[in-house]
């Protein structure tokens, strides 16, 4: 069976990423539909027991507690656990090849991508690029409206998560243009709204081939 394409979204915390996927989801881009796969979010629903996932043993679910206290990532070695959330997610969404899979903070290093590789096909890399102090701002005013029960936006979580993403998840651009994916960079501001987001990557998507493969729609 083909595997599910997929658009990355790529950007430092507060940019926008769940929002956006939120709205291509509801809207899709291309033909088919599309499923926003948050990884983070369902990191921290598991944690707190709001998320069953099977397939997790206890000592998964452990090592998902640690690494979100330590505002770290999963590292090459713990893809196992990445792998089981995100199969079943895609089992949950029951994705078909022609459907197109939103990631949202998967992967985070080159490393987890070429894993990656095996699930799904990544075809189109959304970059929202955002400065440090666009990221404040945007924090402060929780502008994508999806910030109000999360316990990890203290500054130094956040400097933190915006050096993690400066070190280790820019490369991810280089990585899929040499694989031939396409690359889109929308730039973000204080006042940037997932509507705004979305807007410009329909306009900026004209001409590109977004899903590499034909299928029927389906409702979003």
């Amino acid at each position: 069976m083909s595997r599910p394409h997929a658009i990355l979204l790529l950007g430092p915390t507060a940019s926008g990423k769940t929002p956006l996927g939120e709205m291509l989801q509801a809207r899709g881009l291309g033909a088919g539909r599309c499923v926003h796969f948050d990884f983070g979010d369902r990191l921290r629903r598991i944690a707190a027991g709001l998320l069953n996932v099977d397939e997790l043993t206890g000592d998964d679910r452990a090592l998902i507690a640690e690494v979100l206290d330590r505002g770290a990532l999963l590292e090459d070695e713990h893809f196992g656990v990445a792998e089981k959330i995100l199969r079943a997610f895609l089992a949950e969404q029951n994705a078909r090849p022609y459907d197109q899979v939103v990631l949202n903070g998967l992967p985070r290093h080159v490393g987890q991508a070429g894993d990656l590789d095996r699930i799904v096909t990544v075809h189109l890399v959304v970059e929202l690029a955002c400065s440090t102090e666009t990221v404040i701002r945007r924090l402060a005013d929780d502008i994508g409206g999806d910030r109000a029960d999360r316990i990890d936006d203290d500054q130094a979580r956040v400097r933190k998560k915006l050096e993690l993403y400066t070190r280790r998840t820019e490369g991810l651009l280089d990585h899929y243009r040499r694989l031939g994916a396409a690359v889109i960079s929308l730039t973000v501001g204080p006042d940037t709204t997932a509507e705004d987001a979305w807007r410009e990557l329909i306009n900026r998507q004209i001409g590109i081939m977004v899903t590499p493969c034909s299928g029927e729609n389906a409702d979003a």
